[in-house]
């Protein structure tokens, strides 16, 4: 903040606009860890057990677990197929807009500073009162039109919203083409007014809407099935050579969230054994790495996506199969032991 000399409330507010982006990252993390506690917990204080014997269905247990990470399917999927990509949009725009406002605190001694667009400034030195030592200035409106201006004081100052560098004993030179001129002062302002950055914070396919992703697709494999209006190949990132990334981004925000349900029964493997088995630490040990290595596994699987439609078939139903046979396992084991009771 301080280098790029913007204000502490643009910083603030594009902050504010990367949290849902943060909160699609960390939602599978902090889901796992605190029902993995809180499970846990219940066992060893023997409120799991008390829950057993007042006739709670385990299965009834799972059912309703079950419905819940599906609500959290369904917010995870909102957040990184609609609200994500719009904050990220929003935050880009916000940044590439707004403007500088510390210019004392971003010009660094001995180094050239080209943060402003078409200037760039350089300082020998500064000492405690903020005066600039032999300053260099560049600004630049066209390839062969700019302007050079040196000098051996400069100091920032403000007048109302208005800020300017007062320059003292220097000289500036102005190219034209071909055409130079120079002059001489004892005492000149340069305005900072309506100074933009210097950063080129391009569209991202992460900035992108889904369904311009989805239309981009369909486009780009000529496919005809829903209206594909409003984007057009060559547009932003709907090019031949991003659409590995394309398929890799709707991946991430479309499939990745199903392995919410595969976590949650990965952490309800607890319930089948008691904290009285002599192996309950192990077997604790055991669900806590697995559920673990299913979280980085979602993340790596991206990796594996590809052009390839039969093999991102594969990789898609890989959460929807291991929902399916961890289910299956679930109903057999308390299916079992409902009939021998």
């Amino acid at each position: 903040m301080i280098e790029d000399g913007r204000d502490y409330l643009v910083y603030l507010n594009y902050s504010a606009l990367n949290f849902p982006k943060i909160i699609t990252r960390v939602l599978p993390f902090v889901f796992f860890f605190s029902f993995f506690y809180v499970l846990t917990k219940y066992e060893l204080n023997n409120e799991l057990l008390i829950l057993w014997n007042f006739g709670i269905n385990k299965l009834q247990v799972i059912h309703f677990f079950f419905k819940f990470s599906i609500i959290l399917v369904i917010f995870q999927i909102f957040l990184g197929s609609l609200v994500v990509p719009k904050t990220q949009d929003l935050a880009r725009s916000f940044l590439l807009t707004s403007e500088i406002n510390f210019f004392e605190s971003f010009i660094k001694p001995r180094k050239f500073n080209d943060t402003i667009k078409g200037l760039t400034i350089y300082s020998d030195s500064k000492d405690q009162n903020g005066n600039l030592n032999n300053i260099f200035l560049k600004k630049q409106t066209e390839s062969n039109i700019f302007q050079i201006t040196y000098a051996k004081k400069g100091l920032f100052k403000k007048i109302g919203n208005s800020t300017y560098l007062e320059l003292s004993n220097g000289e500036t030179i102005s190219v034209n083409n071909e055409n130079i001129t120079n002059f001489k002062f004892s005492k000149s302002d340069f305005n900072l007014q309506n100074l933009k950055t210097n950063k080129n914070l391009v569209i991202k396919t992460q900035q992108i809407p889904t369904l311009n992703h989805i239309k981009c697709y369909l486009l780009l494999n000529n496919i005809k099935i829903i209206d594909t209006t409003g984007v057009q190949i060559g547009d932003q990132n709907c090019i031949k050579s991003n659409q590995n990334n394309i398929i890799k981004e709707l991946y991430k925000r479309i499939v990745v969230p199903f392995y919410i349900p595969v976590l949650m029964f990965i952490v309800l493997l607890l319930i089948i054994k008691s904290k009285e088995n002599v192996n309950y630490f192990k077997y604790r040990i055991f669900i806590f790495l697995l559920g673990l290595a299913t979280i980085i596994s979602s993340e790596m699987s991206l990796r594996f996506v590809n052009e390839n439609l039969e093999n991102n078939i594969e990789i898609i139903f890989i959460p929807l199969l291991m929902v399916i046979i961890f289910y299956f396992f679930f109903f057999i084991q308390f299916n079992q032991k409902i009939k021998t009771k």
